[in-house]
């Protein structure tokens, strides 16, 4: 009898639909929960949250389907009235809309670099991580730049500027985090 690696954490538990509805649900409200840990900056609309935190987390966990799948639960119902975004707010008219925008792509990406193995050393999760977040400022400062109608410099001084060390730790726990849990489930290769 061979056992073959899960592909992502989430294929460690056993396979159906209820299972994946269920990790797709749990995703968004992880995100939802660390979305209201937030670090208001008065120089800039954009506060910091760990919403950032939590797709990487999600979407290495869930995998490419799932992860995104779980931001555009998150995405939809906070669009909907959900007050799950970052300081309890919902709907799309705030600055900060498209950071929600990009957790979706950002999922996608370390969900599919998860699924290639690069959740199961520091320094290819910390890559994943890294590209992850550059899809999130990619939904974040076109939209920032049309709701506070300015121009690329200036959305990027208020959108990106200020999170870019908070964003290197994020990616640094994360980093750590999952391989250490691959290692804890005894599944490194």
């Amino acid at each position: 009898m061979t056992t073959t690696t899960p592909a992502v954490l989430a294929d460690s538990l056993p396979a159906g639909l209820v299972r994946d509805a269920s990790l797709v649900a749990a995703g968004a409200a992880v995100t939802g929960v660390l979305s209201q840990v937030v670090v208001p900056l008065p120089f800039t609309p954009v506060p910091l949250s760990l919403g950032t935190f939590a797709v990487l987390l999600v979407g290495a966990s869930l995998g490419p389907v799932r992860g995104a799948l779980s931001m555009v639960l998150y995405l939809v119902a906070g669009v909907a009235g959900v007050p799950w975004f970052a300081e309890q707010s919902s709907g799309w008219h705030t600055a900060s809309f498209g950071y929600v925008i990009g957790y979706v792509l950002a999922a996608g990406i370390v969900g599919a670099l998860a699924r290639r193995r690069a959740d199961r050393s520091p320094l290819a999760m910390a890559g994943a991580a890294a590209l992850a977040t550059l899809a999130v400022y990619a939904g974040g400062v076109p939209w920032l730049m049309v709701s506070l109608g300015v121009g690329l410099g200036e959305a990027l001084v208020l959108g990106v500027l200020p999170f870019l060390l908070g964003d290197v730790l994020k990616a640094a726990a994360a980093a750590g985090l999952l391989p250490a849990t691959w290692r804890l489930l005894g599944r490194r290769d």
